[in-house]
């Protein structure tokens, strides 16, 4: 029989987890965003590696977190000393902030000056979230394209020519403008863009989560690309067009490059 006193058996769950959230935030007890996000990743990238990718239910719990962060939760501004040019006339200086750094996933914060470049550059057998924290950037990325060992089969015979070595084709993912507030974006290992580019427009903070993060130790280098034109190669190959239509590019492997300088600084945003 129904009991119409006001006890804790007389509430639905949902109410009563509602109450108990609503009395934490009250009382300073509800876990940071930046916290709630740890957490989430470290029970995502539990069993990960290289290559695994994980559930597309997880990918969203994590998009979900991202998507409700700004600024304000990393302790970041536009006008702090990372996101000021200097006085050197050449490329920015990017700031790298750490938040975690395990074996299996990493969060860090990039700082971006105006005119500020990170080269376009691989994640292998990573995914990795992104989320623009303020400022406008330009990104551009690609995924590799599979194609025959014997490029032969894709060269035009009336133009006959040879690859370079570390010439490699490549599918232009995305090549826009991307202004804060935007959602999270995401890579994999095989696809959404796995090399990309970032050059800043004003300011930018980038918030990175990478699952599982560089390891020079597990092989999982970072390699930096050159991006050529799809016609700079005189026999260009002879593709069957997309249905979408996409845009291609040869990516050739090259050194980091000598006007990319990164410096390491302590995260000192709200503790975590």
């Amino acid at each position: 029989m129904w009991n119409p006193s006001p006890t804790a058996h007389s509430f639905p769950p949902s109410v009563l987890a509602r109450r108990s959230e609503f009395r934490k935030r009250k009382l300073g007890l509800m876990p940071s965003a930046v916290r709630r996000l740890l957490d989430t990743c470290g029970e995502v990238f539990a069993d990960g590696g290289a290559g695994i990718v994980p559930s597309s239910e997880d990918v969203d719990r994590i998009m979900s977190i991202l998507d409700g962060i700004d600024a304000s939760d990393v302790g970041l501004t536009p006008d702090m000393s990372y996101f000021r040019r200097g006085a050197s006339r050449g490329t920015p200086v990017i700031t790298y902030l750490p938040i975690r750094e395990r074996e299996q996933f990493s969060m860090v914060i990039f700082c971006l000056p105006p005119s500020g470049v990170i080269p376009l550059h691989d994640h292998p057998g990573m995914t990795v979230f992104t989320k623009l924290l303020f400022g406008s950037m330009h990104i551009k990325s690609y995924d590799w394209v599979n194609v025959p060992q014997n490029l032969a089969e894709l060269v035009n015979p009336l133009q006959p020519t040879s690859l370079p070595p570390g010439l490699r084709l490549a599918k232009v993912k995305r090549d826009a403008i991307f202004t804060a507030p935007c959602r999270t974006s995401v890579l994999y290992p095989e696809d959404g863009g796995n090399l990309h580019c970032f050059r800043a427009r004003t300011c930018c903070a980038v918030l990175d989560v990478l699952g599982p993060p560089y390891s020079s130790a597990r092989g999982r280098d970072c390699t930096y690309y050159h991006d050529r034109p799809y016609a700079w190669f005189p026999g260009e190959a002879n593709l069957v067009a997309d249905e979408d239509g996409g845009a291609y590019a040869w990516l050739e492997e090259r050194n980091q490059p000598d006007d990319f300088f990164v410096v390491r600084a302590k995260y000192n945003g709200p503790r975590i």
